[in-house]
């Protein structure tokens, strides 16, 4: 193609209106099939930028019906709708809450659902968009002409443009998703403020031979990696004051400079920062300018109901083979609740808080304790009871602040929330038990003295007892109080995998299928424990066996 049609063309394209329908802000409804810069420019491709990406998607999923942020829980009657806000405003968002409020998890949500796919430059790191570069420069670029720069701002990279000078209209872009778009920054003392603006590079000076100031001497920072996408910067006021001062003029003006280097750079970004609300002051860690300039603050919280954990733990909790693995509802309950107690407990330090990342490490522990007893040795499902409970300790992190801050003190605390909440639990399905039906399994206990639970199944090396359901066969009055039960749960599971999977949450490791006796036994132990704690109390337990109480 000659000069002239190359610069015809980039001008009609420039000038004229998009010749396609969108799906998407910016996003033609065919663009899977748009492959090239020529395929670009024939349809008139026009950048939409972040801010208008987020505000167009979410007004359409807001229109629709659809959920924004699909895996958020328990934030739907105030957090989100403060961030939507934000979003529809235009703003900076600056998250405030202790650890593991998902603080992180909702900036990748809002990078991975609301921000549309974009059109890139093969090979570039800087999210190049092609249709970006000012009309001049491209016609050069493409004539294989000199660029004349006659300001001093950054459009797209040097290594962008020398694609574009090879290849012309047959230059490979890719559609790059939001989630691709998203970068993620931990704050710590290590980072500089080359980090997060680029740096001129003196490897790039010395292998190329080009000039300290030449625009081929920069290296990309963070602010332009993640080009037209969200930084996600966490824990914002571990930054020294030095470095909070580099994103003062892009939150306020959309650009930044790094030191001397006479190029002007403007990323196209939103910044999502999180905080810990006890650094979180006017006079305390993060500057006052920035804490000016992120205009909305959103305050996170804990989860505030019981239900809310757990769908957090059925949706959180790692398995390697789920279809090998099933939750009790009434485990997953009994978790939960012991993180809200523990979360809640007078002597545990609440500045520093319980992260819900204790509940799911909690629920994966037990599925490691019910593989490594039973599981994994006689090739059966892995179904966590009450008697792998206390393998949780290994996974509780919280500090004390009432009492001296001490493995056993923290120990002692647990086993105390464990305790209770596993009465607690026990008796929801306990306290439904007829007068009558007490009455019986109180005769039977009385003539077969006692029932033994194990986390081992017989036949093992470590074997004491006989499995479950053959020592049913002699407590009939207690096997038909568990048949009963396993009912209850069974509706109360069901309508648990239901809401689950509402929520686009994966059901395999609480859906009822192909259950064993693990699931009996598990039940079994629920009623046991729960016939301790009836008023007045009909058994006892010792080590390993439940007797009448005397």
């Amino acid at each position: 193609m000659s000069n002239s049609k190359i610069e015809e063309t980039v001008r009609r394209s420039y000038a004229s209106k998009p010749k396609y329908a969108e799906i998407m802000p910016g996003v033609p409804e065919d663009y899977p099939q748009i492959k090239t810069l020529g395929d670009l420019l024939k349809i008139n491709y026009k950048h939409v930028t972040i801010e208008s990406q987020l505000r167009g998607n979410l007004i359409a999923k807001l229109k629709s019906g659809e959920h924004p942020y699909p895996g958020i829980i328990g934030y739907d009657d105030d957090v989100l709708p403060a961030v939507n806000r934000a979003i529809l405003s235009g703003h900076d968002i600056l998250l405030v809450g202790q650890i593991g409020q998902a603080k992180t998890k909702l900036a990748e949500a809002i990078a991975k659902n609301l921000l549309s796919p974009i059109p890139v430059i093969r090979g570039t790191i800087t999210n190049d968009i092609p249709t970006t570069i000012p009309e001049e420069h491209l016609s050069a670029l493409l004539a294989d002409k000199e660029v004349v720069r006659t300001v001093p701002e950054f459009t797209v990279s040097r290594e962008c443009e020398e694609i574009v000078r090879q290849d012309k209209l047959e230059t490979k872009i890719d559609w790059l998703s939001g989630i691709d778009r998203f970068k993620y920054i931990l704050s710590t003392p290590d980072i500089s403020v080359k980090d997060l603006v680029g740096q001129i590079d003196a490897i790039k000076i010395a292998k190329k031979g080009v000039e300290l100031y030449s625009m081929e001497s920069y290296s990309a920072g963070q602010l332009l990696q993640a080009r037209h996408g969200i930084l996600c910067i966490d824990e914002l006021p571990v930054l020294d004051p030095r470095k909070q001062v580099s994103l003062l003029s892009v939150l306020q003006e959309g650009r930044f400079t790094t030191g001397a280097y006479p190029v002007v750079f403007r990323p196209d970004v939103k910044i999502i920062a999180t905080a810990n609300p006890i650094d979180y002051t006017h006079s305390g860690k993060i500057i006052e300018p920035l804490f000016d300039r992120l205009k909305s603050h959103v305050d996170t919280h804990y989860p505030k109901t019981v239900n809310d954990e757990m769908l957090i733990i059925a949706q959180e909790t790692r398995i390697a083979d789920p279809t090998n693995v099933f939750l009790p509802i009434f485990i997953i309950k009994a978790i939960a609740k012991i993180t809200q107690a523990t979360r809640a407990h007078p002597d545990v330090n609440h500045d520093k808080g319980v992260s819900v990342r204790m509940a799911v490490h909690s629920m994966e522990m037990m599925i490691g304790e019910a593989e490594r007893t039973r599981s994994i040795v006689y090739g059966i499902k892995a179904v966590p009871r009450f008697c792998d409970i206390h393998c949780i300790h290994q996974s509780s992190k919280f500090e004390l602040a009432e009492m001296e801050d001490t493995r056993d003190n923290r120990k002692n605390l647990l086993d105390s929330v464990i305790d209770s909440i596993l009465k607690e639990v026990s008796l929801e399905y306990v306290d439904k038990v007829s007068p009558d039906q007490i009455a019986k399994m109180k005769s039977e206990f009385a003539k077969n003295k006692a029932f033994q639970v194990s986390q081992v199944l017989p036949g093992g090396k470590n074997a004491q007892t006989s499995d479950y359901e053959s020592q049913l066969m002699k407590f009939p009055a207690l096997k038909a109080t568990v048949a009963e039960t396993l009912s209850a749960i069974t509706n109360e599971q069901k309508q648990l995998a239901e809401h689950a999977n509402q929520l686009g949450i994966l059901t395999d490791s609480i859906a009822l299928s192909d259950l064993n006796g693990e699931f009996t036994a598990a039940v079994t132990e629920v009623i046991l424990e729960g016939l301790r704690h009836i008023q007045p109390p009909l058994l006892d337990k010792k080590d390993n066996s439940y007797a009448l109480a005397q």
